[in-house]
């Protein structure tokens, strides 16, 4: 178990400096507001959310999927399946309980205001990719915790998920180039930067698209694909409508928001309420 937090930080770190690396080489758009102003609020974030999951879930998901092994709890381990086919189907599972989870934080407002601090990044790159409210990383562990006991995967494949979605999520996020031929075929395995980046726009219609963290294939499935941002990838704004001024976007500021924020026209729910033009949130 200790082994897990070592694993995850080690592939974390180096998913870390290869996409930074990238995004100093070869950057996609230019910063809008300060960037040393932003990782350092980013990166504390995730400083947060680690001390927080490590204090309240010390084994994280993959402690939860060796007590359900040791239990027979879940539908895994009461089936005779051969391991290679239960560690892929229960990551392929998984990454779609992520995208359900996703979809869920924008379609109720209430899970919208943990989610929207996410949102609430001016610019779009590699750190955006693990600035998420602790409140909402939470949550998140207890619906994969929940997933896990109902599933039964193995240990490994919850070890091998949770490494794969982080660095899937800091690849996604990354303010990169990538040309176009490659990232159409890279959009059939992996969700790529420019594919992500149209769920971070302004645009209400735009903002609820393009769900998948890891895998492409539920947006396609389940029709919530959208190929390009109207704007273009450089015309495009990123972050929310209500939040634009960086000298609001403190770090207790962002943390307050769920709780004080204006959740603005994005979620779901929200809208249809107030009857807003889904496509313009106004």
């Amino acid at each position: 178990m200790h082994s897990e937090a070592w694993t995850r930080l080690a592939f974390f770190g180096a998913a870390f400096l290869a996409m930074a690396s990238w995004e100093l080489l070869a950057p996609l758009r230019p910063s809008s507001v300060s960037k040393g102003r932003r990782w350092s609020i980013n990166l504390s974030i995730v400083l947060t959310n680690t001390l927080v999951v490590r204090l309240l879930f010390p084994f994280a998901a993959v402690g939860v999927a060796w007590l359900a092994g040791e239990h027979g709890w879940g539908v895994l381990n009461n089936l005779a399946l051969p391991f290679w086919l239960s560690f892929l189907g229960s990551v392929v599972a998984l990454d779609l309980v992520v995208y359900l989870q996703h979809v869920l934080f924008h379609a109720v407002p209430a899970f919208w205001r943990l989610h929207m601090v996410h949102h609430a990044d001016l610019d779009f790159d590699v750190t955006t990719g693990s600035r998420f409210h602790p409140l909402e990383i939470l949550l998140s562990m207890l619906v994969k915790a929940g997933a896990v006991v109902l599933l039964g995967p193995p240990a490994a494949a919850v070890l091998a998920f949770e490494v794969l979605l982080n660095a899937t999520s800091l690849f996604n996020h990354g303010n990169v180039r990538i040309p176009p031929a490659i990232d159409r075929l890279l959009r059939l395995v992996v969700v790529t930067p420019d594919m992500h980046r149209v769920h971070h726009s302004v645009v209400p219609v735009e903002t609820n698209s393009n769900f998948g963290f890891n895998l492409p294939w539920w947006d396609r499935l389940l029709g919530t694909y959208r190929r390009e941002p109207r704007a273009g990838h450089l015309g495009m704004t990123i972050g929310v409508r209500q939040f634009r001024d960086p000298a609001a976007l403190t770090l207790p500021r962002l943390l307050a928001l769920p709780f004080v924020g204006d959740i603005g026209s994005y979620a779901f729910g929200n809208a249809a309420a107030k009857g807003v033009d889904f496509d313009t949130g106004r």
